[in-house]
Formats: structure tokens, sequence, C-alpha cells
């Protein structure tokens, strides 16, 4: 019998209204992810994906959007129903977040440490002797260089690439089911980055979460991810393993993307582009959102909107596109 996923989301539509008109950016798209799994929801920028990190999370900003319809579970309890009091005991301790850009997810008036501790204090509750030193743990997991020291620096003290790992060492502390990784690796440079990637995947391996990676970069979800799902104007247009998505993609966006990508072997000519814009979320549009910018359209992608259907006999990879047997 096959595991149970560990986050389940059905159907979710998220809707944000202003006073000119209300939109869908993330418009009933599902996934799963089982526990120790990466999945790696990659799109465009507007495509929906930061807007599905925060409705799992329940941090979409008050009076201007809300979840419509949809299911989010977390190891099969429901989160859309809990109440704010109840859904503040799942954030940090259950499911946590690692931002992009760690300068605004730190405090500048608190040291590290007493940011990780205030996780711990209120997840987990201990002495204040105690919470310093799982704090200074924490930051050993991350590869904090001297973390005695460091639990004591202040945000602004340490470097982008440290700042990040502090960020990791919040969203661990606690050891969470699953992380959520919102572009974490988009202000650090090359090298950073890759040692951030490798300590994802140490990090996975000793504690078995599950990570929700959000980014742009085909580069980043083939070093780290076990599945993708991609996301175009706000649907989930392709989802599939990394090896056959990059092996055969089935949705002409996914394909353009992945022959974007700049070659390491052999000769490398121009770099392949997606010709037109993607929509504003308020675009309404009948067919297929990707139609005008498609090399297959036809009249029936410009009329009727695709379902998601197998692109092969497995059972494992589906894509939302009329012509998946082009």
């Amino acid at each position: 019998m096959a595991e149970a996923p560990l986050l389940e989301v059905t159907d979710l539509k998220v809707e944000i209204s202003t006073k000119a008109a209300s939109f869908f950016p993330v418009n009933g798209h599902s996934f799963t992810v089982r526990a120790g799994e990466t999945l790696g929801i990659v799109g465009e920028s507007g495509s929906g994906k930061s807007m599905t990190a925060m409705s799992l999370a329940r941090l979409l900003p008050k009076h201007a959007a809300h979840i419509r319809s949809g299911s989010v579970k977390l190891d099969g309890r429901e989160l859309l129903t809990l109440s704010e009091p109840e859904m503040r005991r799942v954030r940090g301790k259950e499911i946590a977040m690692i931002l992009q850009d760690p300068q605004t997810s730190l405090n500048p008036v608190f040291t590290v440490g007493e940011q990780i501790s205030e996780a711990l204090r209120l997840h987990a509750p201990g002495p204040r002797r105690t919470l310093r030193e799982r704090a200074i743990d924490a930051l050993r997991k991350v590869k904090v260089a001297a973390p005695e020291h460091r639990v004591d620096a202040y945000p602004s003290e340490l470097s982008g690439g440290m700042r990040q790992r502090v960020v990791g060492a919040i969203a661990i502390s606690c050891q969470p089911k699953i992380i959520i990784a919102d572009e974490p690796t988009t202000s650090l440079d090359v090298t950073v980055q890759a040692q951030y990637l490798r300590l994802l995947r140490e990090m996975q391996d000793e504690t078995g979460m599950a990570i929700l990676f959000i980014t742009h970069d085909f580069g980043i979800v083939a070093n780290l991810c076990h599945r993708i799902a991609v996301m175009y104007f706000g649907r989930i247009v392709e989802s599939g393993p990394v090896d056959k998505i990059f092996a055969r993609p089935a949705h002409p966006y996914t394909e353009a993307l992945i022959a974007a990508l700049p070659k390491l072997r052999g000769q490398q000519g121009r770099l392949r582009t997606i010709t037109g814009q993607p929509p504003v979320p308020t675009d309404q549009i009948a067919g297929c959102p990707f139609a005008p910018r498609c090399e297959y359209a036809d009249a029936r992608c410009r009329s009727e909107l695709p379902p998601s259907v197998d692109a092969d006999s497995a059972g494992d990879h589906s894509a939302s596109c009329w012509k998946v047997d082009r």
C-alpha cells in the first residue's frame, strides 16, 4: 500500500479583491508532497508560486486575499478549518517557511539567538539557558561557524549567506514536518547558493522532513527536487518526476523553459526565448492561458481550457494541454 502524502492540496483557489477587480492568483490546483520528498514549484514571476506558499501557511494579507475554496491537509489534518490560535501552533512546529530575503525575515533589533529562541519558546518552551543552548545547536546544524559567538550577533553583522542560514536555523529549530522554501537562494551568489542547497539536502536526510521548494530556476530543481510542478497563470500545467519532465516535457511551456537553459556541453548557440508576455492576473482567458505564446496552439487551444491528463502510462506524469501526444 502506498504511503499517504504528508501534505495534500486539493483544488486550492485564492481570491484577491480590489476596488477595480477580483481575480484568482491561485486557481484550482492540486498536488501532494510525501515525507522526505522535495517538490519543486517552478514558473515565471506572477504565476502564483509565492501566493501558494502563503496560502498553505495561512499568511495571506487580511482583507485583500482569502482562500475561496479547496483543501490543505497536513498529515491528514485540515488546515483551512483551524482557528487562528490553532494555526499559530502549527506554524513553526509542523510547517515552517524560509523566505526569499533574509534581510526582511530577520528583526534587526534582536540578536539571531533571541530570534531562534522565540520559535523554541512558543513551541518547545524550557529554561532560558536551555533555549540558548538549543539555539546554538540549531546554528551548528546549518553550518554557521563559531555558533557560540554568532548566537549573540545582530543580523546586520552577518553576510547575506550567513543571514539565510540563520533563517534556516529558525525554520528547523522546532523540527517541522515540512519546510516551504520560497526562492531562498535568489539573493545568494552562485558559490553560497550551492552550499545552501547542499545544506538543505543534508538536513532533509537527517530529519526526513519534506521540502516544498519554490523557484524560477530549473537548474536548482534538477539538482535538489524529486518531483516538479510547473505553474502558469495560477494553475499547475505540468507535474511529474524530475527525470521524466527533463527527458520529455509534455507541456509546451515546460518545454520552452527547459530549452531556455544554457547548456554546459556541446555547441552553445543562441539561447531560446519565449515570445510574448505572461498574462496579468486580472486577464479573462477562455482557453489555454499559454496559447498566445505557444507555437503549437490552434483554435481549440484559444477557446477551451485543457484538462489535466496523463502524459504517460505510469500515471505519475500529467499535463494540461490539448496536444500532450503531439
